[in-house]
């Protein structure tokens, strides 16, 4: 059963809820593109039809204070269970190899490793379509969802973007490269990014705000790259690295 930790950080108020037993059914019935579902913790054999449903359609189901969940839907009567829907539908990964092909261009995808702050993934999604970058992949775990201030911090461009949502991050960039597609990864430790020559069919991992890339999923990269740190503070902004990187592949690009 897909239950997420215990964990209530990085979930925000919204008009992206949907709360109590049968709308909550409702909105499962109808194939709404649903990011989880949340039920207190004290929840009774009731749930569980819920909880199943959820669980046989993939959706990952969090365990909440009965206090978060009165914040998240505003004092409704949430009966105890309620469900974050996406703003925006998600994609697959063969989607945005299939939109870079269709081009003529090659692949340029961006990999967010547990990007948590949905500011951050906000403004990577609005880089990225300025970039012409052809998609993003986020891992279903450990990740800002499409929500409402993504959305908004987007200013737009999540309307354009293909975002793919996936199970296992490494196992993603194993296949990428399979199918001939560079993967680098972002960390402090790597070349320098500006010795990278980007003209190729390319993916580029930018890691969690504060763990950065994880150890396996560095592993599986071909490459590890870097910005020059000057000053006294050794990292950058998640968003801010991503958007220095996607415009190096840019100018490696001729501009194009």
């Amino acid at each position: 059963m897909a239950f997420e930790n215990n964990n209530e950080n990085g979930l925000e108020k919204g008009n992206n809820i949907i709360a109590g037993r049968n709308p909550v059914l409702e909105a499962i019935r109808s194939g709404r593109e649903i990011d989880r579902l949340l039920v207190v913790h004290s929840a009774g054999g009731w749930a569980a039809p819920i909880i199943a449903k959820c669980s046989e359609k993939g959706i990952l189901i969090k365990e909440v204070s009965a206090q978060k969940l009165d914040y998240l839907t505003g004092g409704s009567n949430h009966q105890g269970v309620a469900v974050m829907i996406a703003t925006q539908k998600y994609y697959e990964v063969s989607d945005i190899l299939s939109y870079a092909e269709e081009k003529g261009e090659k692949p340029f995808i961006i990999i967010c490793d547990e990007i948590e702050d949905p500011h951050n993934l906000g403004a990577i999604i609005r880089t990225a379509e300025a970039a012409g970058a052809h998609g993003i992949i986020i891992p279903k775990r450990r990740s800002a969802s499409l929500n409402v201030t993504v959305a908004k911090t987007s200013c737009g461009a999540l309307e354009y973007m293909r975002v793919a949502r996936v199970t296992n991050i490494s196992n993603e960039i194993e296949a990428l490269k399979e199918k001939g597609v560079w993967v680098f990864g972002a960390d402090m430790d790597g070349d320098d990014y500006s010795k990278t020559d980007f003209d190729i069919p390319c993916a580029i991992v930018i890691g969690n705000e504060g763990k950065g890339i994880g150890r396996l999923v560095a592993k599986n990269c071909d490459a590890i790259i870097s910005l020059p740190m000057k000053g006294q503070i050794n990292s950058l902004n998640a968003s801010v690295a991503a958007g220095i990187l996607m415009y190096a592949v840019v100018k490696s690009r001729g501009g194009k």
